[in-house]
Order: structure tokens, then C-alpha cells, then sequence
């Protein structure tokens, strides 16, 4: 697929006076004016984030009430129970809100509920059971704020509900006890992007303050709180770059056992963002995926090293498990795709009755990204379907379904990744609809966008600017790895890799040599040949190979150079 280069529209006297005011080079300078971080204070917390760069945790809507109102739980050791998510955010966020309110003295009850059965969010079966065994508090946690219903019930019930949560509100929200949700269309919090772990934090920062604790009281769970925010794929700017930049150093030395126990398992040397995106957040999720949330969750609460180590081992298998049953479903939404047209239609929409509901979200994930349309994939179970879908930049996939909930029976979810149910008899006319807002959008207009923020030659090729590269991590959504464009580079040797699906390509620059590799741009190898001149974009990387370490480039794109 045809993808267009776009440069920043850079300032050079901003990027100078940045470089000089705080020593750094032009190329990091440039990258943070790109990424909209220009004034000194920014720069200072992007940088170099600290402890006193947290928001004040009452600026968020209902914080005050929430936190009162627990304290008085505290004080009146109150039956309370925790509702959350089967995802690695739900995960973290019940274990350091249950875990901060027990060190209050406050024993709290759990409740997650199972992908495979109950589907995500607040369910009126649990609310009922909650209800039976005389729980009158409970805290919602990264769900609550489409469960319009089920609140009804449970105040029905003598529940009171505080919901914490992160995503979307509908038009009409649910009459809780209070509610915390940063995307609130009335909140006035300076920062939207929160994980619901996020949120969690600052509810416990919030009645840390109350309560006149020391810092240290909510600040050591900034190791859980970063594990959830860079799995949830929320924005790592702002408030989450401190969580991220602070967790990730206190990951390092993490006292919570399960945690250390699965880094350890998980083969992990470098403790970084992509370390938790690809190695800790998979295991963690693989035990929602497949129906086995409980053992999680109790892998972060436990603090016996033994049972660390066995639940660890079961979370590898479930992973194994995941990734088998993940590589057979897209098998067969690939085969599907290819018997129909789908260059004609802006979605692709399909369904089975024998997939994995907890794998389809990957599935979906992976097909979008390889055809570039939004893309939904439905599991039917007899006449209820439960479905997950991905979207593509500049495209809102949750708005879109805001618009077919006839057809629904329900969804929630963000812009980019939303969860739907829906019946059989009201499968096609869903597609038919969703196909329509689709064309409406002009979707098939979209082109994948490669943002290029600087461009670079043979002279800044150093260990010192992987260094300064350094000083931007951790990369996530909003702050993704810097993309650089290298010109006029002569084709030295090319081949493909894996029965053609990967590119290696050694290029010259006079007497200088940089090894580029494009993972999953095997194709990209037709039409080119040694002596070629090119251009291309991609990210900087060390490789380690034989004890040599070598700065080489991970292609995003290639294509040939103009000639001048």
C-alpha cells in the first residue's frame, strides 16, 4: 500500500534557541518542537520528569466526593468491593486500589468479570451477587461509565457506586454515588489521556492528601500504575510520561513479587516501554483472553514467592495458548477476506461461530493494520455476537457506532479500539449501516501517513545521538520513536528474509555504510536493484551481533530518489 511522507513544519529559530537554552542537539531540539513541547517548563518535565509534576488530583470532577467518601468507608470499615477489567489496566488498577485501601485497614472485595462469559464491563448477574452478599460500597475501576442499567440496579439494590474510568461517555451518563472519568464532557482536568490505572492513582493520591499520608504512601505503586498505562496504549505525554518515566525506574527495583517473578520469565533485560508493551502486558492479558482473569490478579497480590513462580508458569502457557488460537483465526479472516472484494468496501466486518471471543481484538488489530480499514470481527454464540474492533487515524470508530445503535445491543471503547454485542438477526443491516457511515467518512480517501521528524546524513551517525534518543523514551502513542529520512543512499546489497515477507538492505553513502531492515516490507523489495539510489524513512536502533554493537535503521518505507 502507497503510504505519503509528510514533513513537520519546523521553526528553525525555535529549534536553535532550544538546542543552545537546553544543550542538546538540533535533531532532539527539532523532535520536541515537533511534538508540540515548546516552551521551557514542558521541555524541563518532558525531559526530566519528577515527583512534584503530578496534577493536583482535585482538579478532576467528583474527586472530592469520591475521596470522602471512601474515607468514611475507611473509618466505618464498610463492606466494599472493587469492580474492574479483565485487561492488564483493570488488572493493575484493582491491585493498587485493594491493596492501598487494606494498608488503610479497609478489606475490600473483589470482582472481575470473564471475557468469555459475562463480556466487558458492569453485568446485572454480578451486581445482583454483590448485592447478596451485603457489599453497599463499590468502586468501579478502567469500566462504569455506559453501565446506565446496571447502576439503576444496583442503587435499586442499596449499592452506592463510585466509578472510576477512562473512556468515552455516552450522550447519558449513569446515576452513580459520583463519578471520575477525565473524558467527561463537563471535566475540566487539564489532562484526557489517563489510563484507568491512571485514574486509580490519582484517586489515591487524592485521599493520600486527605489524609495527610507521606508521598510514599501512593507514589510505590507507580510501578503497577506504569504496567497498566503502557499496555492500555493511552498518549505517553503529559501526566502519563511521568507515570510512565518514574514507573519504569521503579519497575527496576519492584518489591511486588509477581511482577519481578514475570519479568524474570519473561526473558526481560532492559526494563523500557517496548519491554512492558511486548513481554509483560501479552502474559498478563492472555489470562483475560482466555478466560482466566482471577489468576492474575492474584499473581500482583500475592506475596508468596512460590506461588509467584507457579501462577507465572501458568501464564506462559495461556500466552502459548493465546498466540496459536490468534494464528488460526487470522488464518481464516484472511482466507474470508480474500474470497470477497473487499477493495470495494471501506470496512470489513466479519463473523464466525468459532472463534476465540478473547483473541479477536488482536485478530482484528493485525488485519487493520495490514489492509489499512477499520475492521470488526464478531464471535456468535448462538444469536449473541460479541465483537471487537480497530480503527485507522482519522477515523472514530466509537463515534461511528454511536450512529448504528439501533442495531446494537451494546458498545463502548475509544476512537481507535472499541467492544460491541450485537444479534444475529441484526448482524447484516449492522454491516450495512456501518458500511455506509464508513463511505460517508470518506474512508477510502484516508492514506497512511508517515510523519518524518528530521533528516539526517553520514555526519550525525554517533553513540552520542542514540544517547540523546534516549532522552525521549519512554515512546508510546503521541510520542512513538522519532522517523528520520536518509536520501540518495546507493543500494549495496538487498534480499528478502522468512520465504519473502522481511528486507535487508546494506547502503552507501560514499564510503559510509548503514544496514537497514524492514520487518513485514518484504514487497518492497520488487523493482529494486544493487546500484539503485534510494530514499528512506525509519526509526534508529543499536544492533547486537557477536559482541559488536551497530546503529543501523528500521525501514518504515522506501521508495526510489528523485533525480536533480
Amino acid at each position: 500500500m502507497k503510504k505519503r511522507w509528510e514533513y513537520y513544519e519546523v521553526d528553525e529559530n525555535i529549534v536553535e534557541n532550544i538546542s543552545k537554552k537546553h544543550n542538546i542537539s538540533r535533531i532532539i531540539a527539532q523532535i520536541l518542537v515537533n511534538r508540540g513541547i515548546v516552551e521551557d517548563k514542558e521541555i524541563q518535565i518532558f525531559l526530566a520528569p519528577t515527583r512534584n509534576d503530578f496534577l493536583n488530583p482535585f482538579l478532576m470532577s467528583g474527586m472530592d466526593k469520591a475521596a470522602d467518601r471512601i474515607i468514611e468507608a475507611i473509618n466505618n470499615n464498610e463492606k466494599t468491593i472493587i469492580y474492574g477489567d479483565y485487561d492488564v489496566d483493570g488488572i493493575t488498577s484493582i491491585t493498587v486500589l485493594k491493596k492501598f485501601l487494606q494498608e488503610r485497614g479497609l478489606e475490600v472485595g473483589t470482582y472481575i468479570p470473564n471475557r468469555l462469559d459475562d463480556g466487558y464491563g458492569l453485568n446485572k448477574e454480578a451486581i445482583e451477587e454483590i448485592a447478596k452478599k451485603g457489599f453497599t460500597l463499590m468502586i468501579t475501576v478502567d469500566c462504569g461509565i455506559s453501565g446506565i442499567n446496571e447502576i439503576d440496579l444496583a442503587n435499586s439494590l442499596g449499592i452506592e457506586t463510585i466509578i472510576t474510568d477512562h473512556h468515552e461517555q455516552a450522550e447519558v451518563l449513569p446515576k452513580a454515588y459520583c463519578i471520575i472519568d477525565p473524558k467527561k464532557k463537563d471535566d475540566t482536568y487539564p489532562f484526557r489521556g489517563l489510563a484507568g490505572v491512571g485514574v486509580v492513582f490519582k484517586l489515591i493520591q487524592a485521599i493520600s492528601q486527605k489524609l495527610n499520608l507521606e508521598d510514599k504512601e501512593y507514589l510505590k505503586y507507580l510501578d503497577l500504575v506504569c504496567v497498566g498505562t503502557i499496555s492500555d496504549i493511552v498518549p505517553l505525554v503529559n501526566e502519563n510520561r511521568t507515570i510512565a518515566t518514574l514507573g519504569l525506574k521503579l519497575i527496576k527495583q519492584t518489591r511486588n513479587i509477581g511482577l519481578r517473578e514475570l519479568i524474570i520469565e519473561a526473558g526481560i533485560k532492559e526494563i523500557n516501554s517496548s519491554a512492558i508493551s511486548f513481554g509483560v502486558a501479552p502474559r498478563i492479558n492472555a489470562s483475560g483472553r482466555m478466560g482466566k482473569q482471577m489468576e492474575a490478579l492474584q499473581l500482583f497480590l500475592t506475596e508468596d514467592l512460590e506461588e509467584a513462580k507457579k501462577i507465572t508458569s501458568q501464564l506462559n502457557k495461556y500466552n502459548s495458548q493465546r498466540q496459536d488460537t490468534e494464528r488460526r483465526i487470522y488464518e481464516e479472516v484472511i482466507e474470508m477476506i480474500q474470497k470477497e472484494d473487499i477493495n470495494k468496501l471501506n470496512t470489513i466486518v466479519l463473523s464466525s461461530n468459532n472463534w476465540h471471543h478473547g483473541v479477536i481484538g488482536i485478530v482484528a488489530s493485525k488485519v487493520t493494520e495490514k489492509y489499512f480499514k477499520p475492521t470488526i470481527l464478531i464471535c456468535f454464540d448462538g444469536n449473541e455476537g460479541k465483537g471487537s474492533g480497530r480503527s485507522i487515524p482519522g477515523f472514530d470508530l466509537h463515534g461511528a457506532l454511536g450512529n448504528c445503535t439501533d442495531t446494537l445491543d451494546k458498545y463502548g471503547g475509544h476512537e481507535m479500539a472499541i467492544g460491541l454485542s450485537v444479534f444475529k438477526n441484526q448482524y447484516e443491516e449492522f454491516k450495512k449501516q456501518f458500511e455506509k457511515i464508513a463511505e460517508e467518512k470518506n474512508v477510502k480517501d484516508i492514506i497512511p501517513i508517515i510523519k518524518i521528524d528530521c533528516q539526517i546524513n553520514r555526519k550525525d551517525f554517533s553513540e552520542d545521538l542514540i544517547k540523546q534518543i534516549k532522552m525521549l523514551e519512554p515512546f508510546g502513542e503521541q510520542n512513538k520513536q522519532p522517523i528520520f529520512i536518509y536520501k540518495n543512499l546507493k543500494i549495496d546489497s538487498i534480499r528478502t528474509l522468512s520465504e519473502g515477507k522481511h528486507i535487508r538492505l546494506s547502503l552507501k553513502d560514499e564510503n559510509f555504510v548503514l544496514n537497514a531492515i524492514g520487518f513485514n516490507l518484504g514487497h518492497l523489495a520488487e523493482g529494486l536493484l544493487m546500484g539503485d539510489k534510494v530514499d528512506i524513512v525509519g526509526t534508529l536502533e543499536v544492533n547486537k551481533f557477536n559482541g559488536l554493537e551497530t546503529i543501523q535503521m528500521n525501514l518504515k518505507d522506501i521508495m526510489k530518489s528523485v533525480k536533480t
